[in-house]
């Protein structure tokens, strides 16, 4: 049983409007609100005319890695060969000596990786003999595409990085890199044109969005718009009465969400900055709002995936000013922090997105350099639907090669002449030369292809710890049921997928998705393994990351079907929804080793310009750079094109 109501902005209720919602939040979110099988808008029938709406799907006897589906991500085969070399040193003993010699090898064909090479072409010419390696049977890093078909209709979604802005925002290197691919200011206005205002993650705030918790008799489903509750909106606290809470819990979180009290009124102006800076999120929540365990979740859910830490490592200010409710209860300081989340809301506001996100960037980058790889492919206007042929990836007559399943064991200058580059493809181990390398990997990692290097560099390289996540993706025979729910995105505070949402339907690249409920449709799932239990002992952000790395190689893809059964039952079955009948596929993205590690006021010291941790391990290492996000402690797609040119500059000087 459940009982399904409408918040405050839904269709059955008094809208929030842009204005009011904005007053009631002061920042904004970038949540992925996506529209639901609802009939399509005018701007959603924008698409150019000449792209087909039936999909035929790839021959299964192909390789295309996309309609894999399963445990994708760190799947099976792309990270064994890297764990024997990092936990154990263990590494093949003789090598292949191959007769490829290339001007670049760059180690990692993600962001970074792709931009590299395409740099290095640009400044030394098309003729230039390039070679990408990667560890994954499919290229993009974490920018991973997941397509479905059924009945001939093709469907996309999300396997990992998704944000695109204004390239106009973006360094004059990464804007031209952009530029090269086809996508200015004027294209990401086409992008606005065809995106539906039901998305909030491009900015679009109104967007219905909701709430479902399991409670002690029936689930609770709120549709409409929670995030507006969230920061004090209309209806914020009939909102929270419906909630599945103790009578108390309710009392505090509403005078919390509404700015009813200042939390911090004993303290001084000093005192108050002072401890919004040095206090833990969850902390403030527990000790000075009074809410517990139980309430806590409802609070980390937006924060888990905006951040990738949960509120017990984020301050209250870097928690607020990056999308969490506190501003209207913390007094004076609370007001004068929300022109810093202003500014975070406007950058929000000119994000777009490609409907499989941003691995239609990595399939322009890869067009760019190697055009037989889709032929048929104009660009921007038609990269979602385009026909990508593996095939072409990596023949001999080509300039720039791309060889996936190839995982990077050593890379060493000889005679600061020449590079060697070791690695293992499919169970085979071989080595190639090259004038320079860019490795385009992520940071700590390298010290183990390059033992060479100082212990200094090394230290700086194995500080950060990539940020873990799961991406999943559900595809069901129709959408019926969730047609039903009120709303296209919710959050889950106390389900395995915090975040539940249609998979994103905007028109661009060419793309055709479902746009009614008997179209079948991709659910679209985001799970942080980040453990929201009060610490029973003091551990940093750091050593989270780390512990919900473990938890996502613990878990088994078995394990993660029978989350995502379990929980789309409770929340679909009282519409209708039968999981055994109506799930058709499911592909998990497993990502260990994600985000770029992000610098924390609560465990980190300010370093001196140059002394951070990343600006010492990303030093040029004779023949050898190193370009990622990592690199740039920025997990931006952006920082990702910085770091490449970069290292492409230091390699050419």
């Amino acid at each position: 049983m459940s009982v399904d109501m409408q918040l405050p902005g839904g269709d059955m209720a008094t809208t929030v409007t842009r204005r009011d919602f904005l007053n009631g939040m002061a920042i904004g979110t970038a949540a992925i609100l996506v529209p639901g099988c609802s009939e399509p808008d005018a701007t959603s029938q924008i698409r150019p005319p000449s792209i087909s709406t039936t999909f035929t799907p790839p021959n299964p006897t192909e390789y295309y890695p996309p309609t894999l589906t399963g445990m994708r991500g760190s799947h099976e085969g792309s990270y064994e060969v890297a764990h024997a070399l990092a936990w154990r040193g263990e590494k093949p003993s003789d090598y292949e000596a191959l007769e490829e010699h290339y001007d670049l090898v760059v180690v990692g064909a993600g962001m970074s990786g792709l931009a590299s090479a395409r740099f290095y072409q640009q400044k030394m010419g098309i003729d230039a003999r390039i070679l990408l390696l990667d560890n994954h049977d499919d290229f993009g890093g974490h920018a991973k595409r997941n397509e479905f078909h059924q009945g001939g209709k093709m469907m996309l979604s999300l396997g990992g990085a998704q944000n695109i802005e204004s390239p106009s925002n973006y360094s004059e290197a990464a804007h031209s890199l952009m530029e090269d691919i086809g996508i200015n200011d004027d294209f990401i206005e086409t992008m606005a044109k065809l995106t539906s205002d039901d998305f909030t993650l491009v900015g679009n705030i109104d967007a219905n969005n909701g709430i479902t918790m399991p409670g002690p008799k029936s689930r609770v489903t709120l549709g409409g718009n929670w995030n507006a509750v969230l920061f004090g909106g209309e209806g914020y606290a009939e909102a929270v009465q419906a909630l599945p809470l103790s009578t108390v819990q309710k009392q505090r979180l509403t005078e919390f969400l509404g700015g009813e009290r200042d939390f911090l009124a004993d303290l001084s102006l000093v005192e108050t900055w002072d401890y919004i800076n040095t206090t833990g999120y969850n902390q403030f929540l527990m000790e000075r709002v009074g809410l517990d365990h139980e309430s806590l979740p409802i609070l980390n859910a937006l924060i888990l995936h905006l951040h990738g830490i949960s509120g017990w490592h984020l301050s209250v200010a870097e928690a607020m000013t990056g999308g969490a409710p506190a501003i209207k209860s913390i007094g004076w300081t609370g007001k004068a922090t929300a022109e810093v989340a202003g500014a975070f809301l406007d950058n929000l506001l000119s994000a777009r997105m490609f409907p499989d996100g941003n691995a239609s960037i990595a399939r322009l980058l890869v067009h760019k350099m190697i055009p037989d790889a889709a032929p048929d492919m104009s660009g921007p206007h038609d990269v979602a639907v385009a026909r990508f042929d593996y095939s072409a990836l990596d023949k001999a007559n080509q300039a720039v090669r791309l060889r996936l399943n190839s995982t990077v064991v050593g890379v060493r200058e000889t005679n600061k002449t020449r590079v060697e580059v070791d690695y293992v493809q499919l169970g085979d181990a071989k080595r190639i030369t090259a004038k320079h390398c860019v490795l385009a990997c992520y940071n700590t990692l390298i010290p183990h292809l390059c033992p060479e290097m100082s212990d200094t560099q090394k230290e700086g390289l194995s500080y950060g710890e990539k940020t873990p996540f799961v991406y999943a993706n559900v595809q069901l025979k129709n959408g019926r049921a969730w047609s039903q729910l009120g709303a296209s995105f919710f959050q889950c505070p106390f389900d395995p997928f915090q975040w539940l949402s249609t998979a994103p339907k905007m028109t661009v690249g060419g793309y055709e998705p479902p746009m009614t409920a008997d179209d079948p449709m991709v659910v679209f799932m985001m799970n942080s393994p980040l453990p929201l239990e009060v610490p029973k002992t003091k551990i940093s952000g750091r050593e989270q990351l780390r512990m919900g790395r473990h938890i996502i190689y613990r878990t088994s893809f078995a394990d993660y079907e029978q989350q995502i059964r379990d929980q789309l039952q409770g929340i679909l079955g009282p519409h209708g929804f039968d999981h055994e009948t109506d799930i058709q596929a499911i592909t998990v993205n497993r990502i260990p080793h994600g985000y770029a590690y992000p610098y924390l006021g609560l465990d980190d010291p300010s370093w001196p310009e140059g002394k951070a941790p990343h600006e010492i391990g990303r030093a040029k290492f004779g023949r050898i750079s190193i370009a990622n996000t990592d690199s740039e402690a920025i997990a931006l797609m952006d920082a990702a094109f910085d770091a490449a040119w970069r290292a492409v500059q230091e390699q050419t000087a």
